[in-house]
């Protein structure tokens, strides 16, 4: 592993995540910072920052998956000490921004969860983010300090164009994901199809019917998110159903929550095709997932923010 020549860049990691934390210092060439994360015997959270951060740039990656109301409280207090250890720079680095979906009012009441978490996260003492598919890209404005969003797309794309398919098609499993799908499509020079589908309630998704030629080609079905899988696998029976040859299907953060594996194993997706963004514990490793690594993206985008250098290049 080479060295990186500054002392003053240092990762930290939390609990959600801590393999992708330790490929991405690979990937730069740090070590990883010291620091413990313990319980008291009532449950609460202590963090010890184990080394002398004065002055440095600090990156803190923690995705805020499952239990996500655990990993948060651990990322705010880890920010605490950090501020309160007189870092120069607090960035955080999260791989999957939970509550991202609870991004609006929908119905009278409700709150936007998205925005306190982001309120949270000022409050505590961060003073960038960087993340990666923001469910919805207006999150970035829920923050008054700078927000790079990084994209899955070229990760994804590139594994399908090594597989070289042949006749594809690039399907956005509903209308709020045609620009994604449309990114993709642009890669692989593909036509796209759109799913014009009614959800009764969340997590439960209706298929209505096909806008695009799919009869004859290969599908593949890109979202952000895939939770309970009943979006996705509804839309690879449905491609199936109107003369699709087969169908393979893509997501940057593998929630994979209740059904979602049972859905997998008994529907018409040949191959998942899913990052690391949120680890899988060994039994939702199954036969036909396959998950890629974002660590090569994430390091590069650390390693430029750190040398304030432009990371626009890599939004693309």
């Amino acid at each position: 592993m080479a060295q990186y020549k500054d002392d003053n860049l240092k990762v930290f990691t939390l609990n959600s995540n801590p393999e992708l934390a330790y490929e991405i210092t690979k990937e730069i060439g740090v070590e990883m910072g010291k620091s413990s994360v313990t319980r008291f015997s009532d449950g609460e959270i202590q963090i010890n920052i184990e080394e002398s951060i004065r002055g440095c740039d600090i990156f803190v990656i923690q995705s805020t998956s499952s239990p996500a109301n655990e990993h948060i409280m651990e990322l705010l207090i880890m920010i605490d000490a950090l501020k309160r250890a007189s870092a120069n720079n607090i960035n955080v680095v999260l791989p999957y921004y939970g509550y991202a979906r609870q991004d609006r009012k929908a119905r009278s009441r409700e709150p936007i969860t998205a925005k306190l978490v982001a309120n949270l996260l000022e409050t505590a003492g961060a003073t960038r983010v960087i993340s990666l598919d923001l469910h919805a890209t207006q999150i970035q404005g829920f923050f008054d300090i700078p927000v790079d969003q990084l994209v899955g797309v070229p990760i994804l794309a590139n594994y399908f164009e090594e597989k070289d398919l042949g006749d594809i098609v690039i399907v956005s499993p509903d209308h709020g994901g045609v620009v994604r799908a449309r990114k993709m499509a642009d890669r692989l020079k593909a036509p796209i199809a759109i799913i014009d589908k009614r959800r009764p309630k969340p997590n439960m998704a209706e298929v209505m019917n096909i806008v695009g030629n799919i009869e004859g080609k290969t599908a593949i079905i890109i979202d952000d998110i895939i939770d309970t899988a009943g979006t996705m696998t509804l839309a690879a029976n449905a491609m199936i159903e109107n003369g699709a040859k087969e169908v393979y299907a893509c997501s940057t953060h593998p929630v994979l929550s209740g059904p979602a594996i049972e859905r997998i194993q008994n529907s018409k997706i040949k191959e998942l095709v899913v990052t690391n963004t949120i680890p899988l514990p060994e039994e939702k490793m199954i036969d036909n997932i396959t998950q890629l690594s974002v660590a090569p993206l994430l390091a590069k985008a650390i390693v430029h923010v750190h040398e304030q250098r432009s990371v626009s290049r890599l939004f693309d």
